[in-house]
């Protein structure tokens, strides 16, 4: 079966009744996990960025308490878990400053939880992989609001090495 594509679908969907379109809906969200929460997001938590942002750090920092930092490989194994986490609610949110904000405050999670960035390669390159990514938004917003941020990443940085 061929996938069919956006404009397709969207003109499908503007040949439907509201109820045939509830229905679809319904009937993806009971597909997939992430169906659903896409669609929580959307009607739900998207009228109020701020405070989707402040649920999600809130997430991370109990995420990162939960961290085994006795074994620096189940501390991998969480690091990439909150990192598929940002990935995940970045596209739902699809605001950059948002994709922005969660990466920073997962590098200063990094820096305060004492796990040594430094003294292992994967973590070096996670951490640096999400200083990378944070770079690669920066540039595309505006300067006033690149300013506060690479300040913040910069300050982060710094206190790690």
């Amino acid at each position: 079966m061929r996938a069919s594509t956006i404009q397709e679908i969207k003109s499908e969907f503007n040949s439907l009744k509201a109820p045939a379109l509830v229905e679809l809906c319904l009937r993806l969200a009971k597909f997939k996990k992430e169906n659903k929460e896409l669609l929580t997001y959307l009607l739900f938590e998207s009228s109020d960025e701020t405070h989707f942002v402040k649920e999600l750090k809130t997430e991370m920092q109990e995420l990162f308490e939960g961290i085994n930092k006795t074994n620096i490989y189940f501390a991998k194994k969480s690091l990439r878990k909150i990192v598929r986490l940002i990935n995940k609610y970045s596209r739902y949110s699809g605001v950059k400053e948002t994709e922005v904000e969660l990466r920073l405050h997962f590098c200063v999670l990094l820096r305060e939880s004492g796990i040594p960035v430094y003294k292992n390669t994967l973590i070096k390159n996670i951490f640096e992989s999400q200083v990378k990514k944070c770079r690669a938004i920066l540039e595309t917003l505006h300067e006033d609001i690149q300013y506060d941020y690479l300040r913040l990443l910069n300050a982060t940085i710094a206190s790690i090495k």
